[in-house]
């Protein structure tokens, strides 16, 4: 500690200076296994994007469940696998870039997302899902005596 009072940057990084906030502390990014993990959830729910599409459309009641239930299974499991709320939104980010892909018409007039309730309720609920998903997931919660008012 400095003759004025302050922690000099070096010692306060990488820890909680007594009394001062995590949220000070300098951004690091994932480590490189992290982020292959975020990459293949990413990839992931591409692939889960994608056969929903599919899927929705084949089988109407039935078919829309299944895709969701899937969808929601994979933001839930990807955040439970990480530990982090960055788990479940990977996915559901790579399941957005597909289903959006997915939507343009293409030149020739083909489409795969007819204009019905069927579409939009996999679109809707979907990104309902994935906020769900992410707001539900458990996050790590701090450690030690410090984390309790009043003890």
């Amino acid at each position: 500690m400095s003759a004025k009072g302050k922690v000099p940057a070096s010692e306060a990084r990488g820890k909680a200076v007594a009394g001062g906030s995590l949220l000070a502390q300098p951004l690091v990014g994932p480590s490189p296994g992290r982020a292959v993990g975020y990459l293949g959830l990413f990839v992931l729910g591409a692939v889960v994007g994608a056969a929903g599409t599919l899927l929705q459309g084949a089988w109407f009641p039935g078919g829309l469940l299944l895709a969701l239930g899937g969808a929601a299974g994979l933001f839930l499991g990807g955040a439970r696998a990480v530990g982090t709320r960055a788990g479940a939104v990977a996915p559901a980010a790579g399941w957005m870039v597909a289903v959006i892909l997915l939507t343009a018409s293409r030149p020739e007039g083909d489409f795969l997302f007819a204009a019905g309730v069927g579409s939009y309720l996999f679109l809707l609920g979907g990104m309902a899902v994935a906020v769900m998903s992410a707001t539900l997931a458990l996050t790590r919660q701090p450690d030690g005596p410090a984390v309790r008012l009043g003890k």
